[in-house]
């Protein structure tokens, strides 16, 4: 099954009406998210937690990493360079962190609120090869900015 964006819009916006809670907002999200699709083995938020540090947040899945350093990693780079990152094969990602050995490829977004202060990102993770596609990652940073549009900094 692949995911309907423009149901999964509807279902975020109408279960997140009015909600401003950051972590309560990423729950939500990753539950919804995570069941939508065959193709997310793994569907987490990493959250900015210090200057330069991600820690886990809300997830499906297997365990994830627990801390994130931006220097390190997939979810590291999107957080550093506020850029979508988008890899097909894992192993080939330099400094690739693999929090599972069942990853082959990765979809990692930057989410940010109103102000533009970076809240973390949505780490999606697939067991098939070159899962992610850039209409993915458009409509996911579309669906992630609607939402967290409201959330308030912790």
């Amino acid at each position: 099954m692949r995911v309907d964006y423009e149901e999964l819009g509807k279902t975020l916006a109408a279960l997140t009406e009015g909600e401003t809670d950051t972590v309560a907002l990423m729950a939500t999200v990753v539950c919804e998210l995570h069941h939508a699709d065959d193709r997310f083995d793994w569907t987490g938020f990493y959250r900015v937690v210090a200057p330069e540090l991600l820690k886990i947040g809300p997830y499906q899945g297997g365990h994830g990493c627990l801390v994130i350093p931006f220097a390190r990693g997939v979810c590291g780079a999107a957080a550093r360079t506020g850029e979508v990152q988008i890899v097909d094969d894992v192993e080939a990602f330099p400094d690739h962190i693999a929090c599972a050995a069942s990853t082959r490829s990765e979809l990692v977004l930057p989410v940010r609120n109103a102000e533009g202060a970076l809240l973390g990102v949505l780490d999606i993770d697939s067991d098939q090869p070159a899962a992610f596609t850039q209409e993915d990652a458009a409509r996911l940073e579309a669906l992630m900015a609607g939402i967290f549009a409201k959330a308030q900094l912790q």
